[in-house]
């Protein structure tokens, strides 16, 4: 069997979900899957010097031969948020070529990002007659409605919902990621049938808890380990509703034993750093995005992790930070949606459940963990608990074989 990738990030890009592609294609390559991939010279957190480099490759490999990677040149992303459609439109263009091109290949599996990938793939599978598995990481337009940059029945919404429709109708099989998401496109008439639930995951041989006298950076950003820390880390964005978090930070600003930290970049980040200077925020401090190997290091300064985001979100989208949160044994506090998210930290008594955009709430829950620090400790275990006992990087993994090998011998 061989696969067609047609990725908009790959490694050695810094991205939130970067781990679930690289380890999706290690446990391809164990299985005896070969793959192609086609994907833009990277560019997120990667400094210019190694871009420059990857420009003299015309491919490489990895995984002992089993993945060959073709890098085509785009542009450098930018937080203009119509120059980065720019970008998504030219990128997709260039990867309707390659993926027509491509002609060895016996099944596509395509990624969610940028929401017109899937609907190139899917005029791609049509010329190319191969299966198309969708993997549906967060739900567009919806999430454009949430975050605010479209309004449910306006014209970039009903577009949205024509490429959305179009996009499910030729796929053979869409991967979601939570409960909600499924309920969200089952009542948009996608037939269950075509419908698999796989969790993201998270290797918790790598993601594990660290004390905080074993933790280098405390030092690194000078941060004292007597202090009660709240850690936000990945893309500072309107989805995630990062105000609510410099608005708790105002509020705590009283007591100051309490620091919030933020490590990420994204589409408003000057913004971000604008507000701190604006609101004199004094109990706040924003990092740049750490390299996947330091994550464990970054969430264990926490003494509780935020999962935040804008009302509306929670049936779009399933932060799948939150898992590697937990298993770096820390709870977790959520601003969200009510649903699946709500169910998993409750019953398994692993963090506190805030309701999206509830100052309120955000600033009590982050309070009580603060007068509770034994209970602090006792969520985080059981969030690390969790991790290994349901969401393990092999058992996910495999299921995504199981896809493909169904599809493959029908």
């Amino acid at each position: 069997m061989k696969i067609l990738l047609l990725q908009s990030y790959f490694y050695p890009e810094n991205t939130a979900d970067l781990h679930l592609d690289c380890d999706r294609c290690e446990a391809f390559a164990r299985e005896g899957i070969t793959m192609e991939c086609y994907t833009p010279l990277p560019v997120r957190g990667v400094p210019e010097k190694v871009r420059k480099e990857y420009r003299k490759r015309r491919y490489e490999y990895m995984y002992e031969g089993s993945l060959k990677i073709h890098r085509f040149w785009m542009m450098k992303e930018n937080h203009n948020s119509f120059l980065r459609a720019i970008r998504y439109l030219l990128s997709c263009i260039i990867h309707f070529y390659y993926g027509i091109r491509s002609k060895s290949c016996d099944i596509m599996l395509i990624v969610s990002t940028p929401p017109i990938q899937g609907a190139m793939a899917a005029i791609v599978k049509k010329i190319r007659k191969i299966p198309l598995v969708y993997n549906l990481q967060d739900v567009f337009p919806d999430s454009l409605v949430a975050s605010g940059l479209a309004s449910k029945g306006g014209l970039l919404w009903k577009i949205g919902r024509k490429i959305e429709d179009f996009t499910y109708k030729n796929s053979d099989i869409i991967i979601v990621v939570s409960q909600d998401i499924k309920q969200n496109i089952l009542k948009k008439g996608v037939p269950e049938y075509k419908i698999r639930l796989i969790y993201n995951w998270v290797d918790s041989n790598r993601i594990y808890p660290i004390q905080k006298k074993n933790n280098p950076l405390f030092f690194k950003f000078n941060l004292d380990t007597n202090k009660f820390y709240v850690v936000y880390a990945g893309n500072l964005g309107l989805s995630q509703n990062i105000n609510i978090l410099l608005e708790a930070a105002q509020k705590l600003q009283s007591n100051n034993n309490i620091v919030f930290l933020l490590f990420g970049s994204g589409g408003i980040e000057e913004n971000i750093k604008s507000e701190i200077h604006r609101l004199n925020i004094s109990n706040l401090k924003l990092f740049p995005l750490q390299p996947y190997e330091l994550v464990p290091y970054v969430y264990s300064i926490g003494d509780v992790c935020i999962v935040s985001c804008k009302k509306g979100l929670g049936g779009s989208a399933m932060p799948s930070k939150t898992w590697t949160i937990m298993s770096s044994g820390r709870p977790v506090i959520a601003n969200f949606d009510e649903g699946e998210l709500k169910t998993i930290i409750e019953d398994n008594k692993c963090g506190l459940f805030t309701h999206s955009e509830d100052l309120d709430e955000l600033v009590d829950a982050v309070t009580y963990m603060y007068n509770n620090p034994k209970l602090c400790i006792e969520f985080g275990a059981n969030a690390r608990n969790f991790i290994v006992n349901n969401l393990s990087k092999d058992l996910c993994t495999s299921q995504y074989i199981e896809v493909l090998n169904n599809l493959t011998h029908k």
